[in-house]
């Protein structure tokens, strides 16, 4: 197996690595991380014609494919995988993991305008690359219903997935902290306009005077400034902000941890099941999640007893429902654990995903 992943931190155009067994081949390409909106659609934009290049002038300029898989986020992988599909004459399978751009008009951060055609115009020649389109939820099949009409393509649920981390120890120790202890919801992940986030605060303002919980905040994006400020503001000392931390440290901040956190802005309209409410199931956390309504998520959450989930974007029936998983986990944690650990394991994880897509390329 070969990995090619974009590296802009690099001097040289490429540069060949070995991972247990698994061949990652690290490209140049232009920055897309922590850049404004234009910069980073220009370099997303550049992104795969730079990866061919260097790709080229690589030890695996010639190398033969069985199948081609990719990932979007970005919708802009396009290119590439069209030409290493036309030179080994192999089927390609596209994982989906959001619609872009109509959840940015979902959000209200787009309009059907220039911008919008664009982008939708490149999401669409993505998808005419792909033989196979795994979406992670039945919610989203309908999107794709145009798609699947042409002969030779193939529209299937592939889960999200996740591997086990390595063992290693917690930056974060919540004991020595002014939230110790306390029972602890914790988020860890992306803090972005798409998740809605907002309403966690007014959350922990109406579980201010329960001196036994707090709320714990760990990882990056465009909202952390704002948030911070505003938890700041309120004068919220049940709240704690901690940067991004290395992923074989999260078990460990779970085991200090009560609960997880999901949070989808409530204008979503596709179906999204985060990286992040893996990790909680994988570590046997459960989860008090805020999501779009008629989120598949809510239902699996509901279905599978791993927590408590609220589709009405209020504060008063979220502020309901902590106290309820509050209150279901003293003496039953274990109970919980269960649930979502085997819930992990029948459906999330890395075994799973990977049989099914090599028998979607071997079809």
């Amino acid at each position: 197996m070969t990995v090619l992943l974009p590296s802009s931190g690099q001097r040289e155009p490429w540069l060949l690595e070995d991972f247990d067994e698994v061949q990652v081949l690290r490209l140049k390409a232009p920055r897309t991380k922590d850049v404004g909106y234009v910069r980073r659609t220009l370099g997303e934009l550049f992104m795969p014609f730079s990866m061919l290049l260097q790709l080229r002038k690589s030890p695996l300029a010639n190398e033969g494919w069985e199948g081609v898989v990719w990932y979007a986020p970005s919708i802009f992988h396009a290119p590439l995988a069209r030409a290493l599909k036309n030179a080994s004459g192999c089927k390609g399978y596209l994982i989906i993991r959001d619609i872009f751009p109509d959840w940015a008009v979902d959000m209200g951060l787009m309009k059907r305008g220039l911008p919008y055609l664009f982008f939708d115009m490149v999401a669409r020649y993505q998808y005419s690359v792909a033989d196979i389109i795994g979406v992670q939820t039945p919610g989203n099949r309908n999107y794709f219903d145009c798609w699947q009409q042409q002969p030779g393509r193939q529209l299937e649920i592939l889960q999200n997935w996740l591997d086990t981390p390595a063992a290693a120890p917690c930056s974060i120790q919540v004991n020595e902290t002014y939230l110790k202890g306390r029972k602890i919801f914790v988020y860890a992940g992306n803090m972005g306009v798409a998740q809605g986030m907002d309403i966690l605060l007014d959350l922990a303002d109406k579980l201010y005077r329960r001196s036994d919980v707090g709320f714990l905040f760990v990882g990056r994006g465009s909202e952390v400034s704002r948030l911070r400020a505003a938890a700041q503001k309120r004068q919220l000392d049940n709240v704690m902000f901690f940067e991004e931390i290395h992923p074989d440290e999260i078990p460990g901040l779970y085991a200090q941890c009560s609960a997880g956190i999901v949070v989808l802005d409530p204008r979503h309209k596709s179906h999204n099941i985060p990286g992040k409410f893996l990790t909680y199931m994988q570590s046997g956390l459960p989860v008090l999640a805020s999501v779009n309504r008629g989120n598949d998520l809510a239902q699996l959450i509901r279905d599978e007893r791993v927590g408590q989930v609220c589709e009405s974007n209020r504060v008063d029936e979220l502020l309901f429902l902590a106290e309820e998983l509050l209150t279901q986990l003293e003496g039953n944690t274990a109970a919980f654990s269960v649930r979502c650990k085997g819930l992990f394991e029948r459906e999330f994880s890395v075994k799973k995903a990977v049989g099914q897509i090599v028998a979607a390329l071997s079809s």
